[in-house]
């Protein structure tokens, strides 16, 4: 099993100066909103059967760790019904839902010991095939469940009571916050996903992100799509999709740095084909074989390039200028005047090293833009023929 779920995608909302700013110190961890779902159903299960209120909750975690989260508010709708709610905490993750309420209601479940758990004002339901539960079912992942489910049979236990509970587990401004989120693409609509494997939230995990990945490229593949394109980020991602405007939503792919990994599971789930959109910068680097491509983890090598320019157009006093360039982007301009072809090598390499990466079975295009989004080259030359078509 991962160590973050399939479809942890609603972390992904990155405020990069504010992860610059935290690199000196030791990033601090977080818990899931799962965990804080289940900390606000056991302090509301304690409040509706033994009549109060405690301050703070301890949380079994999946690990088999405890976690000690207080309680931010509670309430009795009647002598049948009680509420509370907590304020969720992602440490240092730039996670969406830091700081979100998380609450549940629980009420009584007569002639049965079953828990029985639904989605409240706030949380999504599912309603595309691919994901880990199924279409119809509320968006609280199955390891938010068993906490819930584990820490609720505990309350259970120290009270003596017998019955079964009915919990709704609700987030307000749920569906707002669900809008600077993944979640509808993926087909999750309503609010948020309650989420968390561990219960616990590890700042920036790589993990996480791959397991966005993933989820994506599923659901793309239980929608019927055999071709996916391939996008950094929402910029290149916007442009795609005004090129390829026949693929549905759930084809477009948002693989951040990840290009290895992306590639892999792409053959590994059966995509026939995969469509990479792209930048310069992230073009160069994909050509020159980088597994991953931030500026953390691979440089830009413009000494390569500027080698390649010397190969392409015989062009010494060009080759050096690009090998000194401070930028892509410079490089990018100096090459679009004086030596245009070579971003058809550079669209070439991208497919071969994606191949490589996928190890077969899955056919590979690279696609790059300019600095507008308009298409440079395309390593099937399809686009680039569509586009002397216009012209002509």
């Amino acid at each position: 099993m991962q160590d973050l779920p399939a479809y942890e995608y609603q972390r992904f909302t990155i405020c990069r100066k504010t992860m610059s700013r935290k690199k000196a110190r030791r990033l601090r961890s977080g818990f899931t909103t799962g965990t804080a779902a289940a900390a606000s159903t056991m302090a509301a299960a304690g409040l509706l059967l033994q009549g109060t209120c405690p301050g703070q909750v301890r949380v079994r975690l999946i690990t088999g760790d405890d976690l000690e989260i207080p309680v931010h508010a509670c309430g009795i709708d009647c002598k049948d019904f009680a509420w509370c709610s907590v304020i969720k905490d992602a440490g240092d993750d730039p996670d969406v839902t830091n700081k979100a309420e998380i609450g549940a209601r629980v009420s009584r479940l007569e002639n049965t010991d079953e828990i029985s758990i639904c989605a409240g004002e706030g949380v999504g339901h599912i309603t595309k095939p691919g994901l880990e539960l199924a279409p119809g079912e509320p968006a609280i992942n199955p390891g938010p469940r068993h906490m819930i489910r584990e820490n609720l049979e505990k309350v259970l236990q120290e009270t003596g009571v017998q019955h079964g509970l009915q919990v709704e587990v609700f987030v307000p401004r749920g569906e707002e916050i669900a809008r600077r989120t993944l979640n509808h693409r993926l087909g999750i609509t309503g609010g948020i996903s309650i989420l968390g494997t561990t219960g616990v939230v590890r700042p920036m995990s790589h993990a996480a992100y791959i397991a966005t990945i993933d989820s994506a490229l599923s659901v793309a593949r239980a929608c019927g799509l055999d071709r996916v394109v391939c996008t950094t980020g929402r910029r290149s991602e916007r442009f795609a999709q005004e090129i390829f405007p026949e693929l549905a939503e759930e084809g477009f792919v948002q693989i951040g740095d990840y290009f290895a990994e992306s590639m892999k599971r792409a053959a590994r789930k059966g995509h026939k084909e995969a469509i990479l959109v792209v930048f310069f910068g992230k073009a160069v680097k994909m050509a020159q074989g980088a597994p991953h491509t931030h500026a953390a983890r691979s440089r830009l090598a413009l000494e390569d390039l500027g080698r390649m320019v010397l190969e392409i157009c015989s062009a010494a006093e060009l080759s050096q200028r690009v090998a000194g360039a401070n930028t892509a982007r410079e490089a990018f301009f100096m090459l679009q005047d004086e030596c245009p072809e070579i971003f058809e090598r550079v669209v070439q390499l991208m497919a071969e090293q994606a191949r490589a990466f996928a190890g077969g079975g899955i056919n590979v295009r690279a696609v790059l833009l300019d600095f507008e989004g308009r298409v440079t080259a395309d390593s099937s030359g399809a686009l680039k023929q569509i586009s002397t078509r216009e012209m002509a």
